[in-house]
């Protein structure tokens, strides 16, 4: 599977050359007019590993996410391009490596305004100005509701200007969107983590925690957006971000029963790596309220805390749920395509990290599921290595749509439809840059310094054996260096 070559701004300069001579394309290649396309279903998880039971993790109820990958297709080596928010959805929305920070949106925004015939087309650009009605509700691009401002809901500072027809974030009593992001039950709002509980389960409706108020407007918004494809005959790109399981680890009490009396299976590697790496000493989880304990030193405070996680995937699962039930009983189910994607991996207790930011494979490896209306890849999967980057080629091709040259990923419906790919990498980037194989991770510093890991070895990411294998590393480098135009 090859990726595409850079293609240089200047040859799309203006969005509204690039729609007419797309909508020309469609014309003489016989593109399936916008009534014709299918709508789109967009669920971004936030911090969601592969802690799922169709990912084989048997302990965890997911059974609306189990479900959607029944009926759809499982990708069990998606890497996203960064472990941190920001930059992990620039990549979703761009289709394309960018930059590790998560200002990138907020950059890319500044300048759309300053010099808007250098900056391509985002994914809802382009599902926008080939018919589509886009909507995003929640945590889709890095802010819940896309705006900027102290409190995330500046009306004249958005994310992604002209991107989504409309873009919502209720916040009730957590007042607002940036109170909301980090909010705990009942309208609690972070002000000093160090005073807020790391995790919580609270007695009460899914309405409790913001995540519940999210599910209601994407509920109210499907209403909307399938009256509006019947009345128009208009399909929909419907993107819905659920916050959990994201920091502080709050769910309805209910969630957590499940777990009550669970036995997890050991962590798996969970000391500090030996020598040079990018382990981090997991500052956005310690500087919550720990009640003085430490998941490193204390194995009842770590299950506990594995426990609260599982219980906000429990709760996001739910969620996910109820917005799918609704799809179904508008009708809508077979002609909506259906993706669930995790934003970045976290680390519980691997490498001694609780939480996101290393470029190992926890903080890395999150789940993909792609259902279309086809009946092809049901209930199929895929260990071939692909990248967040992929989901926007992939999503213009299933939907019809002329195929965006100008990005970095490549469509994976060739895998859907039972087409093996030759294996591929993926790249990632943060505290330095890392290449991803079937057999090995090499992890370049922002100094050089280089980290080498064989899976052969059955050791995985434990032992840098860097210097055992210089023409490996170096062929690695090589291709990172390819991949990201240096």
């Amino acid at each position: 599977m090859s990726r595409h070559t850079f293609i240089d701004a200047a040859r799309f300069c203006c969005p509204l050359r690039v729609f007419f001579a797309c909508l020309c394309l469609a014309v003489l290649s016989g593109i399936p007019t916008a009534a014709q396309r299918p709508n789109v279903l967009l669920l971004c998880v936030d911090d969601l590993r592969p802690e799922l039971g169709c990912y084989g993790k048997s302990y965890v109820h997911s059974p609306n996410i189990d479900a959607l990958a029944r009926r759809g297709y499982r990708f069990d080596r998606h890497y996203v391009q960064a472990p941190t928010c920001g930059a992990s959805r620039y990549a979703l929305l761009s289709g394309r490596y960018g930059p590790s920070g998560n200002g990138a949106l907020f950059a890319r925004a500044k300048k759309l305004q300053s010099d808007p015939q250098a900056v391509l087309p985002s994914m809802p650009d382009w599902f926008r100005n080939h018919g589509y009605t886009t909507v995003s509700v929640g945590k889709v691009s890095h802010h819940p509701g896309g705006r900027g401002g102290p409190d995330w809901d500046a009306e004249g500072s958005p994310e992604m200007p002209g991107a989504w027809t409309r873009h919502r974030m209720p916040s009730g009593p957590w007042q607002h969107p940036r109170g909301a992001m980090h909010g705990l039950a009942n309208g609690e709002i972070r002000t000093d983590a160090g005073q807020m509980d790391v995790f919580q389960a609270a007695p009460g409706a899914d309405s409790i925690y913001p995540d519940g108020l999210i599910t209601e407007a994407s509920l109210e918004e499907l209403r909307q957006l399938s009256d509006e494809a019947e009345a128009e005959a208009k399909p929909f790109f419907l993107a819905v971000g659920i916050i959990r399981p994201h920091l502080p680890f709050g769910a309805p009490k209910k969630y957590l029963q499940p777990y009550r009396d669970a036995s997890l299976p050991p962590i798996p590697h969970p000391h500090k790596p030996q020598g040079r790496t990018t382990w981090h000493r997991s500052a956005e989880f310690m500087k919550y309220n720990r009640w003085g304990k430490d998941p490193n030193e204390d194995p009842e405070f770590a299950t506990a805390v594995r426990k609260h996680y599982a219980a906000c995937v429990t709760y996001a699962d739910a969620q996910v749920g109820r917005i799918l039930d609704e799809l179904d009983a508008l009708g809508q189910r077979d002609n909506t395509i259906v993706v669930l994607w995790g934003d970045h991996g976290w680390h519980l207790g691997e490498h001694a990290i609780w939480g996101k930011h290393s470029l190992f494979e926890e903080s890395l490896r999150s789940p993909l599921i792609i259902a279309t209306p086809e009946a092809s890849g049901a209930g199929g999967s895929s260990d071939a290595i692909v990248e967040t980057i992929d989901v926007f080629a992939t999503l213009a091709d299933l939907a019809g749509l002329p195929q965006p040259d100008f990005i970095d990923g490549v469509s994976l419906r060739p895998q859907i439809h039972g087409n093996r790919p030759t294996d591929d990498v993926a790249i990632s980037y943060a505290k330095g840059r890392t290449i991803r194989t079937s057999s090995d991770r090499t992890i370049v510093h922002r100094d050089g310094y280089v980290e080498f890991y064989d899976y052969r070895s059955g050791k995985g990411e434990t032992v840098n054996v860097a210097d055992e294998h210089p023409e490996i590393v170096a062929q690695r480098i090589a291709e990172l260096k390819k991949r990201l135009r240096d």
